[in-house]
């Protein structure tokens, strides 16, 4: 069976079981990565909650059970379900789930071994943890938002870069550390995954840069944010777009001479002064020939080239097609599991709603 197809569970995490509560944005995703990594997730939904349509991807690979959480005999059977997992996952405001009778605490008594994941926008704690938020302020705050964008003004880079980037992702990294200590102790503990952390974290190389004078606060002024002219994009004379990165001299030197760069332009890749120059004389370039004239000139030499492609042409790219990267899951195209296994390939579980949480704690506790 091929990795990428639904089927029998072979991933790396088969054998794992994670309670998910329902939620938006960026739990979802984690536990899409682990679903696809192997991990059997069963999400407890809200009573009367509409089961995901089939394009909501970041939903897939679930079990799913419905309980009314302000019942004492729902919650009796969520803390039996919790009793044989291994990781919880939620993505309430800070104080929610202790309401509920199902913090930490209380699971930790019960099942010390669990691993507790928490994912916010501000954290667990801090003078915003009780406001509302989204993407948008959680990366304001940690300089990734105003170092993206024109010189006018940044730009969101859709939601990725804070709930996606530094909220799933570092809890799907804490999720697995946590896990790996527990083997050796036999304890769980919470894992506090905040989106402002992550993303402060994410932006390491530029707190870096900046502090050692080699990257500017100002927007469009610096090699990776547009202001180089051999790091951008560039319109074609179809209105399609390039994407060149030639950062390294020995990829300029390359670029100049497939390109014709004229002689005196060719030794100023890192003269400020020049950039204006260099970028007229790219844009001129660029403009005189249509998008698919530059792949067949450009694509798989080493100037750092790639079409600038949306999504419907993206699933179409020869490179895209040989790694098999988009997939079809009943009608429905889905990125393919990443990364990949050599041994344990990751896959697209079933998703499907069960009858009953009950039904769900007994399986768990037969096996």
């Amino acid at each position: 069976m091929s990795g990428h197809e639904t089927g029998t569970v072979t991933g790396p995490l088969n054998g794992l079981r994670v309670v998910e509560f329902a939620g938006i944005g960026p739990a979802p995703f984690a536990c899409m990565l682990l679903s696809d990594m192997g991990a059997d997730v069963v999400t407890v939904d809200r009573a009367g909650a509409r089961p995901p349509g089939a394009a909501q991807i970041t939903q897939r690979g679930r079990r799913r059970v419905q309980a009314d959480l302000k019942d004492p005999s729902s919650i009796a059977q969520v803390l039996s379900l919790l009793d044989q997992a291994d990781v919880l996952v939620e993505g309430f405001r800070p104080g929610v789930m202790e309401r509920l009778g199902l913090g930490p605490d209380v699971i930790a008594a019960r099942n010390p071994r669990l691993v507790y994941a928490r994912m916010t926008g501000w954290g667990q704690d801090g003078p915003l943890a009780q406001s509302a938020g989204h993407d948008i302020n959680y990366i304001a705050i940690t300089g990734a938002l105003h170092a993206i964008g024109s010189v006018d003004k940044p730009f969101p880079p859709l939601n990725l870069v804070g709930d996606y980037a530094g909220g799933s992702l570092y809890l799907v990294v804490g999720i697995l550390a946590a896990l790996l200590e527990a083997r050796q102790t036999g304890r769980g503990q919470v894992v506090d995954a905040a989106i402002t952390d992550g993303v402060i974290n994410l932006m390491a190389l530029f707190i870096g840069m900046t502090q050692g004078g080699t990257h500017r606060e100002h927007r469009q002024s610096n090699v990776l944010d547009g202001g180089s002219p051999w790091y951008d994009t560039y319109a074609t004379a179809d209105g399609q777009h390039v994407s060149i990165g030639p950062i390294e001299p020995q990829f300029f030197a390359q670029f100049c001479e497939i390109l014709n760069v004229p002689v005196d332009l060719r030794g100023v890749q890192q003269d400020r002064a020049r950039w204006p120059e260099l970028r007229a004389c790219f844009t001129a370039i660029f403009a005189a020939r249509p998008l698919q004239a530059w792949r067949e000139l450009l694509e798989g030499t080493d100037v750092c080239f790639a079409p600038v492609l949306p999504l419907s042409e993206a699933q179409r790219h020869p490179h895209n097609l040989a790694r098999k990267a988009f997939v079809q899951v009943d009608g429905i195209t889905h990125p393919a599991p990443a990364p990949r296994f050599s041994r344990t390939p990751s896959s697209i579980q079933d998703g499907r709603t069960e009858p009953d949480l009950e039904s769900v704690v007994r399986t768990w506790s037969a096996t």
